[in-house]
């Protein structure tokens, strides 16, 4: 009797350690944050711009509305703008070029994806949507969740207007769980939060918007070839 109940502590131990090293090996998510990497500025840039059309953002998250897509849309626009590396036309200016493929290509479509929208990445009442999220109770801890922390993400595709192909993309992220620090100030600070995200004003989701929409434009800035800096 007394070698069944040590087989069964030493089955219920292994069964105990496996789920934590399982837990252990989960995949984090990348997220922008308050750190250096941030906060750094593009570098200034005088040169041939990229002629850029923007899709309205799709939602892909319940705990955004309608309204927070096009004001992510506007400050996106508004940061590629300030960046100086872009030409912003709507979408109809690209048409030309569509409906005569045996044209070059002469811009690229930006389509964006929000998949991620948390006032409290923490969820509970402090989320816009409520319930619980990763970051929440045990197993969030175990998971290395960010209690408390505001969270944006965006699925960013850079497309060809002519083929629909998708040419790069990559998923962006911003979350804070203050206002404070230089994010908040310069070239990220400086241009005004959209009034379809009024609400949100001087909260850490502000801080987190404009720490993912940088982090879009950076990418995109990067990302671009140099045959089409061409405007």
């Amino acid at each position: 009797m007394k070698s069944v109940r040590i087989i069964c502590i030493l089955v219920i131990s292994t069964i105990f350690l496996y789920g934590c090293a399982s837990v252990g090996s989960a995949k984090k998510p990348a997220a922008k944050s308050e750190d250096a990497s941030s906060t750094a500025p593009l570098s200034a840039y005088s040169g041939p711009k990229v002629k850029v059309a923007v899709a309205d953002f799709e939602m892909k998250t319940a705990n955004a509305a309608g309204e927070s897509g096009m004001g992510l849309k506007e400050m996106f626009i508004t940061a590629l703008n300030n960046s100086n590396r872009f030409q912003i036309v709507e979408p109809q200016a690209l048409s030309a070029v569509v409906d005569a493929p045996e044209k070059a290509v002469s811009g690229l479509v930006i389509s964006v994806i929000v998949v991620e929208f948390e006032p409290s990445a923490s969820g509970g009442s402090a989320g816009v949507g409520g319930g619980g999220g990763v970051g929440s109770g045990f197993m969030g801890a175990l998971l290395g969740g960010s209690p408390n922390k505001a969270h944006v993400a965006l699925d960013v595709r850079v497309v060809n207007p002519v083929t629909s192909n998708v040419l790069f993309s990559t998923r962006v992220q911003g979350q804070a769980s203050d206002v404070s620090g230089a994010i908040m100030g310069g070239f990220l600070g400086s241009w005004a939060l959209s009034q379809h995200l009024s609400g949100y004003a001087n909260t850490p989701m502000e801080k987190a918007i404009r720490i993912c929409i940088i982090e879009a434009v950076r990418y995109v800035s990067g990302i671009v070839p140099p045959e089409y800096y061409k405007y």
